[in-house]
């Protein structure tokens, strides 16, 4: 299993108001050996890890001890996920057209 991470995000707690800095993290299923995987650190690949909806779970935030409900999991998407095109909104050529 490899755990892929994004980059570092700052994001604010709902429940203090407070700012913090985190990653997403996602666990990728792989037939890859212990060293090959140690060769993939710092490695990049193409797409984005993103939120998924899921059954609620409870979740231990290692660094408090504080048991919270998850209604959500990150999962790695392979693909890019690119924004749309900007389309200008006049004609270049002076023409109206419909």
């Amino acid at each position: 299993m490899l755990v892929v991470q994004g980059d570092m995000e700052v994001v604010t707690s709902s429940q203090t108001g407070k700012c913090y800095a985190t990653a997403r993290k996602a666990n990728l299923a792989t037939t890859f050996n212990e060293p090959t995987c140690a060769a993939m650190v710092g490695k990049e690949l193409p797409g984005s890890i993103q939120k998924v909806s899921c059954e609620p779970y409870d979740y231990t935030v290692p660094a408090t001890g504080e048991v919270i409900e998850l209604d959500y999991r990150w999962e790695y998407n392979p693909i890019e996920v690119k924004a749309p095109a900007s389309v200008p909104a006049f004609s270049s050529n002076g023409v109206l057209a419909h």
